[in-house]
């Protein structure tokens, strides 16, 4: 499917994985079962849905093909129409992100995606 996959870390998490080498989820992702990622296409839908306001965001980018069979790609719970989103059942090893960047909030509240997430 998409080679490159997104997921919205808060920072406090994202550093805590830095220091661990792997990303292991937030409380949602835990309560689930896996970690929620987003397409490019996905991702200021999710945003605005799930992190709207929150101010220490971070978004972070890994290369699905380095994630193997751990990584699924399912209907959204509730039926969403965003098309099918990938879920890692695994924690997120820091190897297999590409890129990592916070997500200041713009004057509007919401979150200041870089130019190439449409």
């Amino acid at each position: 499917m998409e080679p490159l996959i997104y997921t919205l870390v808060r920072e406090a998490d994202w550093r805590a994985a830095e220091t661990a080498g792997t990303y292991t989820g937030s409380a949602d992702d835990r309560r689930d079962g896996f970690l929620h990622f987003s397409t490019a296409g996905q991702l200021r839908a999710s945003a605005a849905k799930h992190r709207a306001g929150v101010a220490d965001l971070w978004m972070i980018e890994a290369n699905a093909a380095a994630l193997g069979e751990v990584l699924k790609w399912e209907a959204a719970a509730g039926g969403s129409r965003a098309g099918l989103f990938p879920h890692l059942y695994a924690p997120l090893p820091l190897a297999a992100v590409r890129r990592a960047l916070r997500l200041p909030l713009g004057a509007d509240g919401n979150h200041d995606f870089p130019a190439d997430i449409p």
